[in-house]
């Protein structure tokens, strides 16, 4: 088997989750979960970035200690990961010791190379964003200065600190864009970032002394590590880089998926700090958009959160990560209102998908105690219909593994709409007694369909395609992409076990 390893990004635990954070770990979920039907080795990592003045400051306003509050905040995202079903096969803390050994080390391979040297820090500093921003990226309102890219409050920061050469890098990054083409996607996000290097990198601050939750920096601990360097390093702390017992056979990442919003820290700085520490960089960082409460985005201030649980709650988990994918096409900007939710479960999950197996099954359960029919289908028609998968397969998986994953759900959904206007023309339940034969063939051929399009529709909709491949007795190594097309077929006299309405529909 091949290896592949998907990163999502570490998130920040200063506040509960967001539909943002949701929407980060479900699309990374959903590629995992297709790498694996493609039979890879797959290794999916998530966690939480807990240093920095931001968590000890909210840390302070709980009256904890900050490890503590990370400790509470933390655990709201590991619950998380199993409220959106992930299946991550680690989560990452940089509070743990794995981590600082790994920051600690990757530190000094810099200092060693002589890519680090202390100096005299004077620039805009946002705690919000734990960022640097310089004149030409902020604003003035009411004021109060504020990063243009994020709206953050901004304040001018002088003091000692670490920095790294980013400057010596500019022309090697732009090298490494220019042989990497497909490293930064989408498209737009990689010209923003060549525009970005291409207009002068200055060196980086990557410490701080005004605070002290951090990672000491190593022989001189006044001062700790910059968050960013710090939390970057999980992707390969993570794997245990540095020890002997590692899990290197996974780097590079194949996938960093990281909202766009901090795309500079993962397109320019990590790359950097890996090529100047002779570790290469990840194959490939996708940077998505952001998920919009109506026609804006969250924002505490303005009150529009959505909280991903109370959706989940309200709607199902699996119809939610349905409608993430398909209506929100992965690298933009993409909405949730009640109405738009309502009205995807509605025709595609329940009037659609839903209603075509309730449909077939009935018949079995009704007609054929239950049992799949024995049948030989001939007709052209019939064959289609059986075939229907096989020969969009490959178009498919192309669609998939551009991630245009929109586009694979939506050609997905058109051919379960393809095999309703078969059944809805053929009729099976008016056939009679000397037809008896068509109407097995029919039935036959659809739940073969229904076979393999629950095959695919695992990564998107796991808890529901479980349902239905269980119910037709689909064994668990089965269940992969290579099954489609070779070795197991639905057997004639096998019987369905009967289940409740797969989705349930909502009022707009």
């Amino acid at each position: 088997m091949k290896n592949f390893y998907i990163t999502t990004p570490i998130y920040y635990p200063s506040a509960k989750p967001h539909m943002g954070h949701a929407y980060s770990s479900i699309s990374a979920d959903v590629i995992a979960r297709f790498k694996r039907l493609e039979s890879f080795n797959v290794n999916f990592l998530t966690g939480t970035d807990e240093h920095g003045l931001k968590i000890q400051r909210a840390a302070e306003k709980e009256n904890k200690s900050p490890k503590d509050f990370c400790d509470i905040i933390s655990k709201n995202f590991l619950d998380l990961t199993k409220k959106l079903n992930l299946s991550n096969t680690d989560f990452i803390r940089t509070t743990e010791k794995r981590h600082i050994d790994t920051v600690v080390r990757l530190w000094k391979t810099l200092v060693q190379k002589k890519e680090i040297y202390i100096s005299k820090y004077s620039g805009w500093y946002s705690i919000s964003d734990e960022a640097f921003y310089t004149n030409d990226e902020i604003e003035e309102k009411n004021g109060t200065k504020l990063s243009k890219t994020t709206g953050s409050r901004v304040d001018w920061v002088e003091e000692d600190s670490y920095f790294f050469k980013l400057s010596k890098w500019q022309s090697h990054l732009l090298d490494f864009y220019s042989n990497n083409p497909n490293f930064i996607s989408p498209l737009v996000r990689k010209n923003e970032i060549v525009s970005f290097v291409k207009s002068g990198l200055k060196d980086l601050s990557i410490s701080r002394t005004s605070f002290n939750w951090g990672i000491p920096v190593p022989s001189d601990n006044k001062h700790v590590i910059y968050v960013w360097l710090d939390a970057l390093t999980n992707y390969i702390s993570a794997l245990n880089y540095y020890e002997k017992n590692n899990k290197n056979e996974f780097w590079p990442a194949d996938f960093h998926i990281i909202g766009k919003d901090i795309i500079r820290f993962h397109c320019v700085y990590w790359p950097a700090f890996l090529l100047a520490a002779d570790i290469k960089p990840p194959k490939k960082i996708f940077a998505h958009g952001w998920i919009l409460s109506g026609e804006e985005k969250m924002s505490k201030s303005k009150g529009n959160i959505l909280d991903p649980i109370e959706i989940i709650d309200n709607y199902g988990l699996d119809e939610i990560r349905y409608y993430l994918m398909k209506e929100v096409i992965y690298g933009e900007d993409g909405k949730i209102t009640p109405e738009n939710l309502a009205n995807c479960i509605n025709s595609d999950l329940a009037n659609n998908i839903g209603n075509l197996y309730q449909r077939i099954t009935s018949i079995i359960h009704s007609r054929l105690e239950s049992k799949i029919p024995n049948c030989s289908p001939k007709d052209s028609t019939d064959v289609k219909i059986l075939n229907l998968i096989d020969n969009n397969l490959n178009n498919l998986i192309a669609t998939f593994n551009k991630l245009e994953i929109h586009n694979y759900t939506k050609s997905l959904i058109q051919l379960f709409s393809e095999v309703n206007k078969y059944v809805n023309d053929t009729a099976p339940w008016s056939l009679k007694e000397d037809s008896l034969d068509k109407r097995n063939i029919i039935l036959y051929c659809v739940l073969e369909f229904l076979r393999k399009a629950f095959i695919l529709l695992q990564p998107i909709i796991p808890d529901k395609s479980k349902i239905i491949l269980d119910s037709l007795n689909v064994p668990n190594d089965e269940r992969s992409i290579i099954n489609i097309t070779n070795s197991f077929k639905i057997l004639p006299g096998t019987k369905i076990n009967k289940i409740e309405i797969l989705f349930k529909k909502h009022d707009n």
